[in-house]
């Protein structure tokens, strides 16, 4: 007479289960919130006749939202309407910019307010001609930009800053964690550049919650044997080693891929449209949390990993040449974002992988997370998706 396999009671890993709860609701929650509010600025500090200029562009969408700018009630914001308001825009960007160099305060003087476009609608531009007393050589006076517009009405907004001043060229990314950034010209040596682009590429794969998403749908029947069966009923895998050879082959699948079109991007030798790749990006979540749920390619899940994953990289590409890349050490810059993004995801698979093994053998694990979790990606995914495309608002 065979023996039924004992299952351990949950409770015996209720650290592991708490854990495990608090990492689901805080993907779902991010995730639920980043579908709607996600949105940048963009920062341009140059010099393009020896004088200091900085450029500010935020979307008139974001700027409604503290500013209340549609008038008529008709649904859209016009520049008209905005440019009513412009001495109160005027002065909120003034009170959210700070410039120094070299430890004093630079005056910004009057902002010029334009209507600009870009590839997602229309932005308020606003351009000022700083004065920075004392200061006779840019690019050798150490600059220190504070960002602070937005973050209180939404927490995954971002600044992103170019510089491009003679001899120096730098980026940095702003967010509510870090407002402010400090450049000089010792910062652009390639070794300060590939450090700096390390932290950029783990900051963003952190904040990028449709490639977390991805990177566990994929990685979350790992811990379970694949059978005939539902996948509420796949036994627990019984040996660690079998499990980290395919975690390891669907996380470098995804990192070879997405390397491939990053670089080629970048480089210039593809240029996909912009308002597809996002959506794709989307879709491919709906895809591999479908998977889970059907078991249609259920062993080979690095296959799926790298065809997506040559998704993802036209995502990241478009990030780092937001950021913009220093011409001097674009390979450094490159490779840089890379290894980050690269150890953004090995924090996560570390974080999330031992909590899998060590319920992979209770009701909860498959039906919770297996079952559960894959639904709310799919669900989550064509929310995505549907706001990518324009139809949902």
């Amino acid at each position: 007479m065979s023996r039924q396999p004992i299952r351990p009671p949950i409770r015996q890993h209720w650290r592991a289960l708490l854990g495990l709860l608090a990492l689901m609701a805080g993907l779902l929650w991010s995730g639920a919130a980043q579908a709607h509010s996600s949105s940048n600025s963009y920062l341009t500090l140059s010099a393009p006749k020896e004088s200091l200029t900085l450029r500010a562009d935020l979307h008139l969408r974001d700027v409604d939202l503290i500013f209340d700018l549609d008038a008529d009630r008709d649904g859209q914001v016009t520049w008209g309407e905005t440019h009513m308001r412009r001495a109160e825009l005027a002065s909120w960007l003034d009170q959210g910019l700070q410039l120094s160099a070299a430890g004093q305060k630079c005056q910004l003087g009057v902002a010029d307010l334009q209507a600009s476009e870009h590839a997602d609608g229309t932005y308020l531009s606003a351009q000022w001609t700083p004065d920075c007393p004392g200061i006779s050589d840019l690019s050798s006076a150490p600059l220190t930009l504070r960002y602070g517009l937005m973050f209180d009405q939404d927490s995954l907004h971002r600044g992103l800053l170019k510089v491009d001043l003679p001899g120096f060229q730098s980026s940095a990314l702003l967010s509510p964690e870090r407002p402010e950034a400090q450049l000089s010209q010792a910062d652009s040596s390639a070794w300060r550049v590939f450090g700096r682009y390390i932290v950029e590429g783990v900051w963003h794969i952190w904040i990028g919650i449709d490639h977390i998403v991805f990177l566990l749908s994929l990685l979350v029947l790992a811990p379970l044997q694949p059978s005939r069966q539902r996948i509420t009923q796949w036994p627990a895998a019984q040996q660690a080693r079998p499990v980290l050879i395919d975690v390891l082959a669907v996380v470098t699948a995804f990192t070879v891929a997405h390397s491939i079109t990053l670089g080629l991007t970048i480089l210039g030798w593809l240029t996909p449209p912009p308002d597809l790749v996002e959506p794709a990006i989307a879709l491919s979540v709906v895809l591999a949390a479908l998977n889970n749920l059907l078991g249609i390619n259920s062993l080979k899940r690095w296959r799926l990993a790298f065809v997506f994953g040559l998704v993802h990289g036209f995502g990241f590409a478009s990030v780092l040449l937001d950021l913009g890349l220093p011409a001097s050490a674009l390979v450094a810059a490159l490779g840089g974002f890379n290894v980050g993004v690269e150890l953004g995801q090995l924090a996560i698979v570390l974080v999330f992988l031992p909590i899998a093994w060590l319920l992979r053998r209770t009701r909860f694990y498959r039906w919770v997370v297996v079952a559960g979790g894959s639904t709310a990606i799919v669900v989550l995914g064509l929310v995505w998706t549907l706001e990518r495309v324009g139809w949902l608002a």
